[in-house]
């Protein structure tokens, strides 16, 4: 019986919703492990709603929920149902939806909020000692919620190919501990079960994205 491994969306979309080809790595590594994905998203209207050509918002109202809908082909359910003890892992893809509608980082940063059902299905993993995959922006949630935790969002220098490092230095002053690591690789956190790789927080290829998050999908599934 494969495992089963629920991956959590925050709409379709990288400016607003979830980064729709790290899903999609996500969901054709999980197949390739022999792993069942199922996929959940909170029934919430998004922070706002970005024009992705114009990258500005509009005023548009777009659900979490309906949205993510697009990435998981309907076959989704409300984060709310989600029972942690029939599933064996859970894998959060990045995007800026990860930010906006799963916690208030992009407006907070390191004092932000996670959406409650965010953080309590976070935490019921982690009680129940069940592994945690997150990739690009997706780790901040651990940052928060698991004080002193070892992850990694690539490299904690700013440069062309790395254009989001601040985001380290933030986790660091959360008290985490932060490991740099190239976009092909993963870092473990063998204590906590977190695995987890830089994906688009890089500026790299896109087939080298593909490739770290195949190696975080096959250490959550190995790890379960």
């Amino acid at each position: 019986m494969g495992k089963r491994v629920a991956v959590v969306l925050a709409g379709c979309g990288v400016y607003d919703g979830s980064e729709i080809h790290e899903a999609s790595a996500v969901l054709v590594h999980l197949s390739r492990e022999g792993a069942q994905a199922e996929f959940y998203a909170p029934d919430v209207d998004q922070m706002h709603v970005v024009d992705h050509v114009k990258g500005q918002p509009t005023q548009e109202k777009r659900n979490v929920l309906v949205e993510s809908a697009r990435i998981a082909r309907g076959n989704i359910k409300d984060l709310a149902k989600l029972d942690v003890k029939g599933l064996d892992a859970i894998i959060i893809p990045g995007g800026f939806g990860v930010a906006k509608n799963l916690s208030t980082w992009a407006t907070q940063g390191k004092n932000c909020v996670i959406s409650k059902e965010v953080e309590d299905v976070l935490k019921a993993f982690h009680a129940a000692q069940k592994p945690i995959g997150l990739c690009c922006i997706s780790p901040v949630l651990a940052a928060k919620i698991f004080p002193g935790c070892e992850l990694t969002v690539g490299h904690d220098t700013e440069c062309e190919k790395w254009p989001y490092a601040k985001t380290a230095e933030t986790m660091k002053e959360l008290g985490c501990k932060h490991v740099n690591k190239h976009v092909t690789e993963v870092h473990v956190d063998v204590k906590n079960k977190l695995v987890t790789t830089s994906a688009f927080m890089c500026n790299a290829p896109i087939h080298e994205i593909y490739d770290g998050i195949g190696k975080m999908v096959k250490e959550v599934v190995r790890l379960a």
